[in-house]
């Protein structure tokens, strides 16, 4: 697909965001459509995120469903709930829903408190994330360390695999919490990588093609490197306490 049928692509989706919005969630206060489509970036099979704000609602909820041929994914929401789940996002490292604020073209009749909610969403990716210590460090150090630990020895190259398939967030939260950056999940991990540290992202990427066909050497070596500059591999003395609600009578 080239510039300029991702440029038509693009256009299209953005007119069947804002019919989607009026129709089939007419009363809303506002919505923000964002995702790759819409920033000319997307393919065949990419889809539509809506983020749709009500003046009120009793609970917010996320549904999928195709509209005028594009996939959307629409989550929905009053004010209220909004801000709950962005802050959510922020507290865990990865700022999903203010990302897509910020980044969603705003559609529906209140644009005034739309770009009111959209500030403040930008000024919080703006901050930037929590410095990762504390509970946070030693819970990511030692989920990196157990599985860096699996890589040790002499393991078939299909469970070399899928230790590498359970650790590749885990190293990349890491890399990326442990500098100062937001985190990012799925296929963002390795953008967010790559803006960061275009050497870094390319060492990542090789380790982890090399462990997908059985070789975790480069893996371990880059996963103990990174333990390294946070304080090492934690195993010794780590201790997660269980909620106090965790118990069942029989």
């Amino acid at each position: 697909m080239d510039d300029i049928q991702k440029h038509i692509l693009a256009e299209r989706a953005v007119a069947a965001a804002h019919r989607c919005v009026a129709n089939r969630y007419a009363g809303a206060a506002f919505a923000y459509a964002t995702g790759s489509l819409l920033r000319g970036e997307g393919t065949a099979f990419s889809d539509i995120d809506l983020v749709v704000v009500f003046s009120s609602l009793e609970r917010a909820w996320r549904e999928s469903f195709t509209h005028e041929g594009f996939p959307v994914e629409a989550f929905v929401h009053d004010e209220e709930t909004l801000a709950y789940y962005i802050h959510a996002d922020t507290e865990s490292g990865c700022p999903v829903m203010a990302h897509m604020v910020t980044t969603g073209r705003v559609v529906g009749p209140d644009m005034e408190r739309a770009r009111i909610v959209q500030a403040k969403a930008a000024a919080m990716l703006a901050a930037g994330p929590k410095p990762l210590a504390g509970a946070r460090s030693d819970m990511l150090r030692y989920q990196v360390t157990d599985l860096a630990d699996d890589l040790r020895g002499t393991r078939p190259p299909e469970e070399i695999a899928a230790i590498a398939a359970q650790l590749y967030q885990k190293l990349a939260d890491l890399i990326l919490l442990g500098r100062g950056e937001w985190a990012g999940r799925g296929k963002w991990a390795p953008r967010l990588i790559s803006r960061l540290d275009a050497r870094l992202a390319a060492e990542f990427d090789a380790a982890f093609r090399l462990a997908a066909g059985g070789d975790g050497a480069r893996l371990l070596a880059l996963a103990d490197r990174e333990l390294a500059l946070h304080g090492g591999l934690y195993f010794e003395g780590f201790r997660q306490e269980a909620p106090l609600e965790a118990r069942r009578m029989e």
